[in-house]
């Protein structure tokens, strides 16, 4: 397995792999990996002879009160668990080689991006679909594998694709979750044991919200939303940030609930530590 750390020496890569004729997945990440990111790189060696996975703590996509500095950063753990997978690569570059001095071009998604996470992180998302395009036009893969977990990156990365005629594959892997049913995640490391336990309320309430449409056959969105909301306030330290119905192509609020072609997203904050999950309805 190569580890590379510049954008000249992944693109020569690459280019190389490319004209021998082999397929690529990427799986872009910001380290910290666990089982979630090992899923995806299993979903990337199946679609793909060559897999690589990035690691970058991307600085544009934090605002200024959030916890770029202290998001956890193992690149040795990381690498020898992208060892054990036997990738390809492992491309980890540092900020000054994607981001030199005197960098001021970014890209923005203004419509899918707009809402949700879009309204309290509002610079979040031009820092995703910025970094995404880079390592799409470094590395030009085949396939980029992202996690159904954070929905609303997703749905950005697949407008941008579309809008920018990228060609290129995005695949979405299912959420892996812990056996508490909790949606893993790098954050998760912060919450304390007691946190942990209280955390576990995101998925009882999707799961109410699920059994509310399929068993119930409940219909109205105003009820699945009050009752998904109304679980969440039950637990002490939770704070919602939203609870929102939506369709899962373009993010627009539901009025109606039609099976099969929405998910239901949530982000709260459990004390300092921000926690989104969500479920197709």
């Amino acid at each position: 397995m190569l580890i590379i750390h510049t954008v000249e020496e992944m693109q020569a890569w690459a280019r190389d792999m490319r004209v021998h004729g082999h397929s690529i997945s990427l799986v872009p990440t910001m380290g910290s990996l666990h089982a979630g990111h090992l899923s995806l790189i299993d979903q990337a060696q199946a679609k793909a002879d060559k897999v690589i996975l990035s690691i970058f703590v991307n600085p544009t996509q934090f605002g200024p009160n959030e916890d770029f500095e202290k998001y956890p950063r193992v690149l040795k753990a990381d690498i020898e668990k992208c060892q054990a997978k036997q990738l390809a690569v492992v491309f980890a570059p540092n900020a000054e080689a994607l981001y030199p001095d005197g960098y001021s071009t970014f890209v923005e998604e203004t419509a899918v991006s707009a809402g949700l996470c879009g309204l309290s992180r509002p610079q979040h998302f031009r820092g995703v679909a910025t970094i995404c395009l880079k390592l799409f036009n470094i590395i030009q893969p085949d396939y980029a594998i992202f996690g159904q977990k954070d929905a609303q990156q997703c749905a950005v990365i697949q407008k941008l694709v579309r809008d920018l005629h990228i060609d290129l594959e995005i695949v979405v892997a299912p959420i892996v979750r812990d056996s508490d049913g909790l949606a893993l995640s790098s954050r998760n490391a912060y919450l304390s044991p007691s946190q942990r336990e209280e955390a576990r309320t995101l998925y009882r309430s999707l799961k109410i919200a699920k059994a509310m449409v399929d068993e119930q056959n409940i219909r109205s969105v105003d009820r699945v939303v009050a009752e998904v909301t109304h679980h969440l306030t039950k637990a002490r330290r939770i704070r919602v940030i939203y609870v929102e119905l939506v369709d899962r192509k373009t993010l627009q609020p539901a009025k109606a609930i039609h099976p099969g072609q929405q998910v239901l997203l949530l982000a709260t904050w459990l004390e300092q530590v921000r926690l989104i999950d969500n479920i197709l309805i």
